[in-house]
C-alpha cells in the first residue's frame, strides 16, 4: 500500500491522457507514491470543483487552474491543451499542500483507498457514525485485505504527523470498533485492487486489535500472511478458511511461525474454544497430525478438498459432525467405528465410493450422505440397515438408484424402522410402506419363518412354515 507520510517526496502525479464517454471527456490521472501506482479519471468540472475549495480553504491561487472554455472545449486540440495545463496545475497544488495534505485533494487523488493514513482516516470516520450501529445490528463486519493491511502498519507507528484534530477521524474509533466485533470476515482477492498495482495477496497483516471475536471467517487471502494471531486462538468459537490454497492444517494452526512443524507447537497455538472448523475449497491432501490443536471440535467441514483417508481425528474426541463432500475418497477402512465411534452425521457425497460397509457398526450415525457416488448393488443398504439411530440417508446420485423399485428396495432392510426413515430427503408414503411390508415378509418366507409382531401390529403369522411350504 502507499504510505504518504513515508514518501512526500517520491510522489508523481501525470495526467498523460483523456478519454471521452457519452459525450463527456475525462483526464486520467496517474499517481504513484513510491512503487505504488494508481489511476483516477476525473472531468473538468470536478478539477473546478476543488479549485473552488482549495481557493477558499487553503488559499490556493485562484488563476492557475486553466480557464473554462463554453465553445469548442471538445476538440482535440482544446482537450490537449487543457490536459497539460491541469496536469501542471495539479503538480503546483500538491507542491503547495502536500505538507498538509487537505482531505479535499486527497479525496481527489483517492488516497482514501489506496494511502494507509486516509484510508484509516475514512473507515474511522465510518465507525464514528455508524460503529454503534453496525454492533448493535450484527456485530459482524467484513474487512477487505487492504483495509486490515492498513490497520496493521498503523499499529506499529506512533501518532504520525498528519493526525488531524478532528476527533471522528481518530484512529481509536477503529481500535474500538474491532475490540467489539464478534464476527469478523476477512476477504481477500486474486487480482489487483483497483487501478493499482497493489495485489492484496501479498500484503501481511495481524490481529492484535480483535479481542472479543468469536466468528472469523478468512476468504481467498494465504494465511501465511498472518503474522499475529492476537487472541483469536483464546475467543474464537466458530472458524472458516475458505479459497486460501491451504494444504495442511499446520499452515493454519502454525501461521505465525518461520518453521511449521508439528513437533515444535506449543500452548500458545491451541485453539481453545474452536467446536465449528470450516476448511472447506481448499487444498488439503491429508487430516494432519495439527488437528490435534484444535481438540474441541464438533463439527468439521473439509469439503471440497483432496482427501483420500480420514487420519487423526481419534485427536477430536467430541466430534460428532465430518463433512467430507468432493473430495478423493474411494474407500473406507473396515475399523472405521474406531476412528468415528460417537459420529451422529456424515457426508462423503460426490466421492468415489462403491460400498457401504465401512459404516456398519456406527451405531450413533443419524444421518448419512453418501449421494453422487458409484454405489451399484442394492445389497450394500444392509450393512447401515441395522443402524438403530439412522434416520437420514441420501443415495441419489448412484447407480443404485436407478433400479427399479429403488426405494421400497432401499427401506426394507430398516424393518420397522423403514416408515421413520427419511431416504433422499424424503419420507416414505403409505403406498412405499405397503410394498415395503410385501417384500419384508418375501424375504422372511424365503428365509424359512414367518414374522412376529407386536401388539400393536396387524396380527399376520405366528407359526413357522411347515418344511417344503
Amino acid at each position: 500500500m502507499a504510505c504518504l507520510l513515508m514518501n512526500q517526496n517520491d510522489v508523481q502525479l501525470s495526467i498523460p491522457a483523456s478519454e471521452t464517454s457519452d459525450n463527456v471527456t475525462y483526464y486520467l490521472i496517474d499517481i504513484r507514491i513510491a512503487n505504488v501506482k494508481w489511476t483516477v479519471k476525473h472531468r473538468y468540472s470536478e478539477f473546478a470543483e476543488l479549485h473552488e475549495t482549495l481557493v477558499l480553504d487553503h488559499c490556493v491561487d485562484k488563476d492557475i487552474l486553466p480557464p473554462k472554455k463554453y465553445i469548442g472545449n471538445k476538440s482535440e486540440s482544446f482537450v490537449e491543451k487543457r490536459r497539460i495545463g491541469l496536469e501542471i496545475y495539479l503538480n503546483s497544488v500538491y507542491n503547495y499542500l502536500k505538507k498538509i495534505m487537505p482531505r479535499p485533494l486527497a479525496t481527489f487523488l483517492e488516497l482514501h483507498i489506496y494511502e494507509t493514513f486516509f484510508l484509516l482516516q475514512n473507515l474511522a470516520c465510518r465507525f464514528f457514525n455508524e460503529g454503534v450501529t453496525l454492533l448493535q445490528s450484527s456485530q459482524s463486519f467484513t474487512f477487505d485485505v487492504i483495509q486490515m493491511h492498513a490497520i496493521s502498519e498503523r499499529l506499529k507507528q506512533p501518532r504520525p504527523a498528519l493526525e488531524v484534530s478532528d476527533k471522528k477521524y481518530d484512529f481509536s474509533h477503529v481500535l474500538d470498533f474491532t475490540s467489539h466485533l464478534k464476527d469478523v470476515i476477512i476477504k481477500g482477492c486474486d487480482s489487483a485492487y483497483g487501478t493499482s498495482n497493489i495485489f492484496p495477496s501479498t500484503l501481511s497483516i495481524e490481529l492484535t486489535s480483535f479481542k472479543n471475536v468469536e466468528i472469523f471467517t478468512i476468504d481467498n487471502y494465504p494465511v501465511d500472511k498472518i503474522y499475529n494471531m492476537g487472541n483469536l486462538r483464546d475467543t474464537v468459537r466458530t472458524l472458516k478458511v475458505h479459497n486460501t490454497k491451504l494444504k495442511s492444517i499446520t499452515e493454519l494452526t502454525m501461521c505465525e511461525e518461520v518453521h511449521k512443524h508439528i513437533s515444535s507447537a506449543n500452548d500458545s497455538h491451541v485453539w481453545m474454544k474452536v467446536t465449528y472448523l470450516d476448511l472447506s475449497d481448499n487444498q488439503i491432501e491429508v487430516i494432519d497430525e495439527a488437528i490435534k490443536l484444535l481438540p474441541h471440535i464438533e463439527k468439521l467441514f473439509l469439503n471440497n478438498n483432496r482427501l483420500k483417508e480420514i487420519n487423526h481425528v481419534t485427536f477430536l474426541p467430541r466430534l460428532s459432525q465430518l463433512h467430507l463432500a468432493s473430495n478423493n475418497f474411494t474407500n473406507l477402512p473396515e475399523n472405521l467405528h474406531t476412528k468415528l465411534g460417537k459420529i451422529v452425521y456424515i457426508d462423503l457425497s460426490q466421492n468415489k465410493l462403491t460400498s457401504l460397509a465401512s459404516f456398519s457398526k456406527l451405531y450413533c450415525l443419524e444421518g448419512l450422505d453418501v449421494s453422487c457416488n458409484r454405489i451399484e448393488n442394492i445389497e450394500e443398504v444392509k450393512y447401515v440397515g441395522n443402524l438403530p439411530c439412522l434416520e437420514n440417508l441420501r443415495l441419489t446420485g448412484n447407480p443404485v438408484s436407478t433400479i427399479v423399485d429403488y426405494r421400497v428396495k432401499v427401506l426394507e432392510p430398516f424393518g420397522k424402522r423403514a416408515a421413520d426413515i427419511y431416504l433422499d430427503n424424503e419420507k416414505p408414503d403409505q403406498k412405499e410402506l405397503d410394498t415395503v411390508s410385501v417384500f419384508q415378509a418375501l424375504r422372511i418366507a424365503r428365509e424359512g419363518k414367518s414374522p412376529t409382531f407386536s401388539n400393536a401390529d396387524a396380527p399376520l403369522f405366528s407359526a413357522e412354515i411347515p418344511p417344503g411350504r
